[in-house]
């Protein structure tokens, strides 16, 4: 679970937010980033947060769709105190990251301020050295070449990243739900669902759930009979097939299909359909009323007690200590 974040300013009405954007930049990811907050100006009637978008160099810059944004000033004119930084920024980053910028990040980081990075922004922060010893996530495509070039980041596969005094998250629609739970943070959880209705959204996703990352990307090179298997896993969490069954589906060994999932996705086959069960229920879990013995039976556990142990055993608190959470 997050850590609590670290407070902004308590004595501050107004929380002053700049996004500094790089050429390259997703403009989705910074909507999604910024428009929260503008909501929940115009829902609460007062101005709860005033955004300054900031660049590296003057004139506009051009997002990776080629529309121009004009920043309102330059990273070397703030005029007021910043309470938090957004880096919206490219993914891979391209050539290296601005000097003035990353002394601009060591500040701010000196000062208290809240960083956070957007899409390709958490490569910005981590090359500054302002992520060293924090959780981060990013753009499930970047995870294997990050992780490599960042040993001291703790690099995670999850939706969003809110660890002290810094937020990161896997760019695109996971912005809005990370600056969602930010607002709930600092001003209550009731705003943060108004924000959610304005935008028509089903729910405000949580920092731990994880990125789904496509299965063939997941999968790279494998043979087309592993993605099948998995594709079955998937069709069948209430009634779970036994090992035999699926390679009896696919027309292979059973000792062929789990040299496939050990190869590939470094797991038994039981393993691995028993992680995507638990993941549905802890989806039913925190979206639904529905009991937890309905929710063991939907996804394929013979009992509640059984089922409790399991979830115990894989995410360290059982599905009752889950609801109240």
């Amino acid at each position: 679970m997050p850590e609590p974040l670290t407070p902004l300013r308590p004595t501050s009405p107004t929380r002053h937010v700049g996004v500094v954007v790089l050429p390259g930049f997703s403009l989705l990811a910074q909507a999604c980033a910024t428009e929260p907050l503008a909501v929940a100006n115009r829902l609460e009637g007062r101005p709860l947060y005033r955004l300054t978008t900031f660049a590296c160099v003057a004139g506009p810059v051009a997002s990776a769709s080629q529309q121009a944004l004009m920043p309102q000033a330059g990273i070397n004119e703030v005029d007021e105190p910043l309470d938090l930084l957004l880096v919206c920024a490219p993914g891979p980053l391209s050539g290296s990251v601005p000097g003035p910028l990353i002394e601009w990040l060591h500040r701010l980081a000196g000062a208290g301020v809240l960083l956070g990075g957007i899409g390709g922004g958490t490569e910005v922060l981590a090359r500054a050295g302002v992520l060293d010893g924090y959780r981060a996530t990013l753009p499930w495509q970047r995870f294997d070449a990050f992780s490599e070039a960042f040993p001291r980041v703790r690099l995670s596969r999850q939706l969003f990243e809110i660890d002290r005094d810094r937020l990161t998250c896997g760019g695109g629609t996971a912005a809005m739900d990370m600056m969602m739970t930010l607002v709930g943070s600092q001003h209550g959880p009731r705003l943060a669902e108004r924000i959610s209705e304005h935008f028509v959204l089903e729910r405000i996703r949580m920092g731990d759930e994880p990125q789904q990352v496509p299965l063939r990307s997941r999968l790279g090179h494998a043979p087309e009979s592993l993605a099948e298997a998995v594709a079955l896993m998937e069709a069948n969490i209430e009634e779970p097939l036994t090992t035999h069954e699926l390679a009896e589906h696919l027309g292979i060994s059973r000792r062929q299909l789990e040299r496939l999932f050990k190869k590939y996705l470094q797991a038994v086959p039981s393993r691995y359909y028993l992680d995507l069960r638990l993941q549905q229920a802890r989806r039913l879990l925190r979206e639904s009323d529905r009991p937890a013995g309905e929710i063991a039976l939907q996804t394929g556990f013979s009992s509640a007690a059984h089922f409790s142990t399991a979830y115990r055993n894989h995410f360290g608190i059982t599905p009752r200590e889950e609801r109240l959470a």
